[in-house]
C-alpha cells in the first residue's frame, strides 16, 4: 500500500486514536474494544515500552486498522517504528528529516506544527498532515483564523485537549479530523469497560460522518 493510499483512509476516517500505556499489553482490550466500535486508525507512542513489538502484534491480528506510531521524535525512532510495520507516522514537533526518511519508505506523516512558521516548515517538508499540537493551549477560534485564512488548504488534525464532547467544536473550526487519546485508550478491565469503551468510540465515528473528507490533490 501506498503513501497516497494510507493518507487518504486516514483523511477519509478523519479520527486517530492515541495508545499510550505503562504496559503495552493493556492495548489488546482497548484494540479490540475500539476495532468493534468502528475504529479504522490506532497509534502506539514511542513512549509505551516495547511499543514496536505491539505494532507488529496488532497489524497481523487486525489486518482491516490502519496501525501508526506517535511520539516520534528522531530519524533513528521513524525508521524503528517503520521496520516494525508502522504505516503512518506521527511527530509532536516539526521535523523535516523525519518526512524524508518516512516518504523514501512510501509512509505518510502527521507532523507536529503549533505556530504558523512551523505550519509553513512542515508544509515544505511535505508532511501530509499537520498535527496542530497541543491543540488544547490553543484552541478552537486558533485553528479557525489558520484553517480559514493563510492555510485555507491544509490538511489539520488537532490533538492534545481533544475530548469526544468538543470534537465538533474542532471539526466546526476547520479540522479534517482529530486525534484522540486520554478516556478513548485507557485500559479497560471489565465487560462494560469494554462495551463503553466501544459505544464511546461508535458514537464519535457517526459525529464524524457528518464532515465533508478532505481530498488528496498532490
Amino acid at each position: 500500500m501506498n503513501r497516497k493510499v494510507i493518507l487518504q483512509q486516514l483523511l477519509h476516517e478523519k479520527l486517530v486514536i492515541i495508545i499510550r500505556l505503562k504496559q503495552v499489553d493493556d492495548a489488546d482490550a482497548i484494540v479490540k474494544a475500539l476495532v468493534e466500535g468502528g475504529v479504522k486508525a490506532i497509534e502506539i507512542t514511542s513512549n509505551t515500552p516495547d511499543y514496536t513489538r505491539k505494532i507488529t502484534e496488532i497489524r497481523l491480528k487486525y489486518p482491516e486498522l490502519t496501525v501508526g506510531a506517535g511520539t516520534i521524535t528522531s530519524v533513528k525512532l521513524a525508521l524503528e517504528a517503520i521496520n516494525a510495520g508502522a504505516q503512518f507516522l506521527v511527530t509532536p514537533h516539526t521535523c523535516p528529516q523525519i518526512a524524508v526518511i518516512s516518504h523514501e519508505r512510501e509512509v505518510p506523516v502527521i507532523m507536529g506544527a503549533m505556530t504558523p512558521t512551523d505550519i509553513v516548515l512542515a508544509s515544505n517538508a511535505k508532511a501530509d498532515i499537520i498535527k496542530l499540537f497541543p491543540s488544547g493551549e490553543l484552541g478552537p477560534e486558533y485553528l479557525a483564523s489558520l484553517a480559514r485564512g493563510p492555510f485555507l488548504n491544509t490538511p489539520f488534525f488537532p490533538v492534545g485537549g481533544v475530548t469526544p464532547d468538543n470534537i465538533r467544536q474542532w471539526m466546526n473550526a476547520g479540522a479534517c479530523g482529530v486525534g484522540v487519546g486520554g478516556a478513548l485508550a485507557a485500559p479497560v478491565n471489565t465487560p462494560a469497560e469494554v462495551e463503553a469503551l466501544t459505544q464511546r468510540a461508535a458514537a464519535i465515528i457517526n459525529d464524524l460522518k457528518d464532515y465533508p473528507t478532505f481530498e488528496v490533490t498532490q
